[in-house]
């Protein structure tokens, strides 16, 4: 039986006329002793409960740091990701705007040789129609003069 300080105080112990009587006193002593025993026990189990808690509290705090400091960790390194892919990109980007510069040139380069070849072969297809016609009509006379000397023979006979 527990007993609490209201209660303890509000005990009336039955008197005689050396005192009070002792049965009643023994009985509240033994019931004090008891709910004071049990209060202590009781205050022993809640201090080491309390120590146990406030070390799950501090074992939960440096997980708390840890994590936050993995955080701030894993969003840095997240940022030079970043930070690294943009360079690589932008260069990446430079590389591909010089070489398509230089595809570009050399595209250009390339119809202007293209061009001033086709103008070479339209110039040497003029050239060689001329010759082909000279060459025709050069063979044309020629048959032609052989044709006139085999009729001139023939008229005479």
């Amino acid at each position: 039986m527990s007993l609490t300080p209201v209660e303890i105080r509000h005990v009336k112990l039955g008197k005689r006329p050396l005192g009070y009587e002792r049965k009643a006193v023994d009985r509240l002593l033994e019931d004090v002793t008891r709910s004071f025993e049990f209060v202590w026990r009781e205050r022993a189990d809640v201090r080491d409960e309390i120590e146990r808690l406030e070390g799950e509290l501090a074992r939960y705090k440096e997980l708390e740091v840890l994590l936050r400091n993995s955080l701030v960790a894993a969003e840095r390194a997240a940022e030079d990701v970043r930070v690294q892919a943009r360079r690589e990109a932008d260069v990446i980007l430079e590389e591909a705007r010089v070489r398509a510069r230089e595809i570009a040139g050399g595209a250009s380069d390339e119809r202007e040789r293209v061009k001033a070849e086709i103008r070479r072969l339209r110039s040497l297809e003029t050239e060689v129609r001329a010759g082909y016609r000279a060459f025709l009509l050069t063979g044309l006379d020629r048959l032609e003069g052989e044709t006139d000397e085999r009729q001139v023979p023939e008229q005479a006979a």
